[in-house]
């Protein structure tokens, strides 16, 4: 997958694309995606919030964002069904994952339709069991000279989706977990609005 220059087949902002949003954490992700949609006229809109579990910081920015949120635990994967029903229901084009710890069954009608950031740069240090700072440390660990982030589509197997776009970071002598996820979130502050905004406007191509 590749981002290409193209001319929208979207309308600009004045008609944003519905997309909707699935968390299982503080949402920092979510906060970024909102202002980067607001100050860089992403022709996008964020219609619903899902969250895994109730009293998550991200449901607190939902709300003060004005955002509908609802919450699906999603302990089997069979509970995809409802999520993707509720995005249906509030009439989202595209879901987007930020930190987002579920597996999900991803219906027909929905392929290609999901994207997920990761904080490595995949395939590297992705998988079942590889979120957050597990991530961070695996990359130390492996002596890897850089990390980053991808966003990628979500298909029914762990961040194996078709990759859409990577920012890399490098990994500093010295670096820690806690140092190395900060400069990696940066990374992500960029790539994900770089992503939603390709994909709102259909500039992604094979």
């Amino acid at each position: 997958m590749s981002m290409q220059n193209l001319h929208s087949e979207n309308p600009t902002a004045t008609n944003p694309v519905s997309v909707g949003f699935l968390l299982s954490g503080g949402g920092r992700t979510l906060e970024n995606l909102v202002e980067a949609i607001q100050r860089d006229d992403i022709p996008a809109r964020i219609d619903l919030v899902i969250a895994s579990k109730a009293g998550l910081g991200g449901i607190e920015k939902a709300s003060r964002a004005g955002i509908p949120h609802q919450v699906h635990p999603c302990k089997r994967v069979e509970d995809s069904e409802a999520i993707f029903s509720a995005l249906e229901d509030a009439g989202c084009q595209f879901a987007i994952l930020g930190g987002w710890l579920r597996k999900l069954l991803i219906p027909t009608a929905w392929e290609n339709r999901v994207i997920n950031i990761h904080p490595s740069l995949l395939p590297r240090h992705g998988g079942k069991g590889c979120y957050g700072d597990r991530v961070h440390q695996r990359v130390l660990e492996a002596g890897d000279q850089e990390s980053g982030c991808t966003v990628h589509f979500v298909d029914n197997e762990y961040d194996q989706g078709p990759i859409i776009l990577q920012e890399k970071v490098p990994v500093l002598s010295g670096d820690d977990v806690a140092s190395l996820s900060k400069r990696v979130f940066e990374a992500e502050m960029v790539a994900l609005p770089k992503a939603v905004n390709a994909l709102v406007r259909n500039q992604i191509r094979d």
